[in-house]
């Protein structure tokens, strides 16, 4: 393969599989999305004069067509549907911004059509022109531009509208170990937003709850239950990392790897955990 080829495509490949993984919630779906658009590169790229926007068009592409297909799959899903969790080391500066990453707002866009998902991420996200994303899709500007208002109706609040000072949230997690392990309903009041959220994605592969656990006094009750009929070895080994450009949790299990992921409110609350467990959405843990 010329060697230029090959130096054009790499210089974006970061840039595509960001892309990819928003677009499709998946680690490894979106490294195979990647590697297709990598196969019609070989193919085709000889004699394109922007490889950047021959890219994204390719890639985005593959992701619509693998968004469709998957479709009945997704309605079939065992349980809650949580997005692969994207994990950096806690000690390195975020690869990615919070709120384009972030649990919530990933699962916000589960709520868009694929097109309306392509335009949000290349208009609002990956800051391309309109003119641009219409060729990408082929589809009329003003089309796009009516998708795209569509698209931020959805996903509006669910970006974090402020930032969490890490020191600040790393104590929350501490605390949160601390009253789990010990099944401190006082202490897990104390720490849980009244309305706070827990969704467990286990993917019928693992036990985990079958339904999104929604208020305090529900969250408390599956931790204490937990705890009386099983104890909590979960939050005996476990590493901070960072998950989906917020600190998070790492856990080493007997039976595989999770990730729990923590999203505090404005008042310094828990507001929603998000536990992975799910092994096929682990596989890129090391």
């Amino acid at each position: 393969m010329d060697a230029a080829l090959t130096d054009a495509f790499e210089a974006n490949r970061p840039r595509l599989k960001r892309l990819a993984y928003r677009m499709l919630g998946s680690v490894s779906e979106a490294e195979d999305a990647v590697q297709d658009a990598w196969l019609r590169w070989e193919r085709a790229g000889q004699g394109v004069t922007d490889p950047a926007a021959w890219l994204v068009r390719a890639t985005t592409r593959l992701c619509i067509d693998r968004l469709r297909a998957a479709k009945a799959e997704r309605a079939a899903y065992k349980g809650p549907w949580l997005p692969d969790p994207l994990i950096e080391p806690l000690t390195e500066d975020p690869v990615e911004r919070a709120e384009d990453v972030s649990v919530a707002f990933l699962l916000a866009l589960e709520r868009l059509s694929p097109l309306e998902r392509a335009v949000f991420l290349l208009h609002d996200v990956f800051d391309e022109d309109y003119d641009a994303v219409a060729e990408t899709l082929g589809r009329t500007e003003a089309a796009v531009r009516q998708l795209a208002s569509r698209a931020r109706e959805h996903v509006r609040d669910a970006r974090p509208r402020f930032s969490v000072d890490q020191e600040k949230a790393l104590k929350l997690m501490t605390a949160f170990v601390a009253a789990a392990r010990n099944a401190d309903a006082a202490a897990l009041s104390d720490l849980l937003a009244e309305d706070a959220v827990m969704v467990t994605d286990g993917g019928g592969k693992r036990k985990a709850a079958l339904r999104v656990l929604v208020g305090r006094d529900d969250v408390i009750g599956l931790l204490q239950g937990l705890s009386w009929r099983h104890g909590l070895p979960m939050y005996e080994n476990f590493e901070v990392v960072r998950i989906n450009g917020a600190p998070g949790l790492l856990l080493r299990l007997d039976d595989g790897p999770e990730t729990l992921a923590f999203e505090p409110d404005a008042e310094g609350r828990i507001h929603a955990i998000y536990a992975m467990r799910n092994p096929d959405k682990l596989r890129h843990v090391g």
